[in-house]
């Protein structure tokens, strides 16, 4: 099977092409740059590079969000326009699962999290088998630290904005908090890949943006009607 696999939910841009099981090629940056300019352009470079033509593709896997509303757009639609053209199925990844599986191999539960602003963040536990233990949600960190804190285990924190939060994780968690080199921080989308193979994939249609929470402006615009 052919997977392209495309991310451009957050910071981070990732394409990458796995043929039967083998990264053939991947493409990662990290940098505050246009997405919506420079994915294409990344993907055909990648798939020419790997010898794969559009029609060669077998599925299409994409980071779905949360993340940033644009940014998870830009790659939802791209890979969708893409999967209905060719006909082939296209799948939806978690964009906090894809961060998760960095961690695939320690001994403890994985937090993911993307930084959301005023003390808030997207994020959610998943286990070592990238089995869900506490869903997917939009929280203030201090309270999802504090109901961490209630579990007997050691925790993975993995995100580009660990940074962020980085004081505040220790001062709750203290040593039960794990906290990886840069590297491991960046979703990879050959991980995209390996779980949009695994999982059942829906209509084109079907596909939607996972934003865990709705954007600021239609927050804003609910508030005034109720206001009227």
């Amino acid at each position: 099977m052919n997977i392209l696999a495309i991310d451009t939910s957050n910071y981070v841009m990732g394409v990458a092409i796995v043929k039967d099981g083998v990264v053939a090629g991947e493409y990662v940056t990290h940098l505050k740059k246009n997405h919506s300019i420079r994915l294409m352009p990344a993907v055909d470079a990648l798939m020419k590079e790997t010898g794969v033509a559009p029609e060669e593709l077998d599925r299409i896997a994409v980071a779905h969000g949360p993340g940033s509303y644009t940014g998870v757009r830009i790659g939802l639609t791209t890979a969708k326009t893409m999967a209905w053209s060719l006909d082939i199925p296209v799948v939806g990844v978690s964009s906090l699962e894809a961060v998760a599986r960095q961690g695939a191999f320690f001994d403890g539960y994985v937090a993911p999290f993307f930084d959301a602003r005023r003390g808030l963040v997207y994020t959610g536990l998943y286990d070592a088998d990238m089995n869900v233990v506490k869903e997917e949600k939009n929280v203030l960190m201090e309270d999802w630290l504090k109901e961490l804190s209630e579990l007997d285990q050691k925790i993975l924190f993995v995100s580009q904005d660990l940074s962020v939060h980085e004081e505040l994780i220790r001062e709750i968690l203290g040593s039960r908090a794990v906290l990886p080199s840069y590297p491991y921080h960046y979703s990879r989308p050959s991980l995209i890949a390996l779980s949009g193979e695994k999982k059942e994939p829906g209509t084109v249609h079907e596909l939607v943006p996972n934003y865990l929470r709705i954007p600021e402006a239609e927050q804003k615009w609910l508030d005034q009607q109720k206001e009227k």
